[in-house]
């Protein structure tokens, strides 16, 4: 039976699982991992408790929940990492001693269609107790559901002894930040689907001996724990409707970046007095990474701006801090610095008047510039 929820969290599972507004229906059920049917009091519960979701091996997947104190959120026996698409998420080895593996396994509200692009994306952060760390995500699409008697990892041999068995594989490698444990870090590709795929497993599907390791702690002998949570998979956007992000300066939502133009970013907002972003601007900064990043020739210039309250020498200071805080976590997904540019410019450049909270609000921004590397 699942746990009751208040109107809000309603809401937001509801917006979760047909994707964010304006975006692609998502194809993944319970994505966040909120629906669950009991409570999780103990490891390895993530195939009975989780919703949706199941293991295709004996591996035993962990669930955490902040209703749980065994099996907490932010805390629990793996390290701290809160859960910033609501209360769950799930928690696995992808490395371990003797090719152990833990697996997680989900159903698609309906089947790929056969020659349509579609794209995968989920955040991961790996435990502060793991002592390696994995540099690709396996990805697998199959027609049925997989269940098989093997704590080690999915092999090819073991898939296909299933029979009628027909799948999709892929891999993705993503940045430096792997090993990251502090951040949530966006993990994604696009891929061309060969039709009739119905479920979708994440994890390592690679022995040991060729897994692409990183060790992260000296004489390390446990493996690499990664978190996971906010899986999507959808149609894939066409080239420009990929940059679907913000609200241009005079208000009206872009489905295009154009290049020399200056945009607001339309979720970072800062608290007043405040140049520490606020966790509903990830998504958005995500976005604006996945941007840069598929685009090798292009930079950011980040224009921070506050309100007219206080002294101009405090806000021009807090402007670029606000500015620098969208660097750095630009920066930490993966871009390199010599692409951003920031300054703070204060509140001498208000776009509304200071006479209410409300224009306050407004001025108290952050703008950004897509530009061209040559154009430097």
């Amino acid at each position: 039976m699942i746990v009751s929820l208040d109107i809000k969290k309603l809401l937001s599972l509801f917006l979760l699982s047909i994707g964010y507004i304006g975006c692609a229906q998502n194809l993944v059920q319970n994505p966040s991992f909120e629906l669950y049917a009991d409570c999780p009091e103990r490891l390895g519960l993530f195939d009975t408790n989780v919703s949706s979701w199941s293991c295709p091996t004996s591996g035993t997947t962990d669930y955490f929940n902040a209703c749980s104190t065994a099996m907490g959120t932010p805390d629990n026996f793996k390290g701290r990492q809160p859960a910033d698409f609501g209360d769950g998420y799930t928690g696995m080895y992808v490395y371990a001693p003797d090719d152990y593996r833990e697996y997680v396994q989900v159903p698609l509200q309906k089947p790929l269609e056969k020659g349509k692009k579609y794209q995968v994306s989920f955040y991961v952060s790996l435990a502060e107790k793991s002592d390696s760390a994995i540099k690709e995500f396996g990805v697998l699409f199959s027609n049925f559901e997989l269940k098989i008697n093997t704590q080690k990892y999915l092999s090819k041999r073991l898939r296909y002894q299933q029979e009628g068995y027909k799948y999709t594989y892929m891999e993705i490698g993503y940045t430096n930040f792997y090993s990251d444990t502090k951040d949530w870090i966006l993990v994604s590709t696009q891929f061309q689907a060969k039709g009739g795929e119905r479920y979708m497993i994440l994890g390592n599907f690679k022995q040991n001996a060729r897994t692409r390791l990183f060790k992260t702690k000296k004489n390390a002998h446990q493996g690499a724990y990664y978190y996971l949570d906010m899986v999507s998979v959808t149609t894939a956007n066409k080239s420009k409707e990929a940059m679907e992000l913000v609200a241009i300066a005079d208000g009206k939502e872009t489905k295009n970046i154009e290049l020399d133009r200056s945009y607001i970013f339309k979720n970072v907002l800062f608290e007043f007095d405040r140049s520490m972003l606020l966790e509903s601007s990830r998504i958005e900064l995500q976005k604006v990474y996945t941007l840069l990043k598929s685009n090798a020739n292009l930079q950011i210039a980040i224009n921070g701006h506050t309100d007219n309250v206080g002294a101009k020498a405090y806000n021009m200071t807090l402007s670029a801090k606000r500015a620098q805080a969208v660097a750095n976590y630009l920066q930490k997904l993966g871009v390199s610095k010599d692409r951003i540019i920031w300054e703070g410019h204060g509140g001498t450049r208000p776009i509304n008047g200071n006479e209410t909270e409300e224009a306050r609000r407004q001025n108290r921004r952050v703008e950004f510039t897509i530009t061209r590397l040559s154009s430097r």
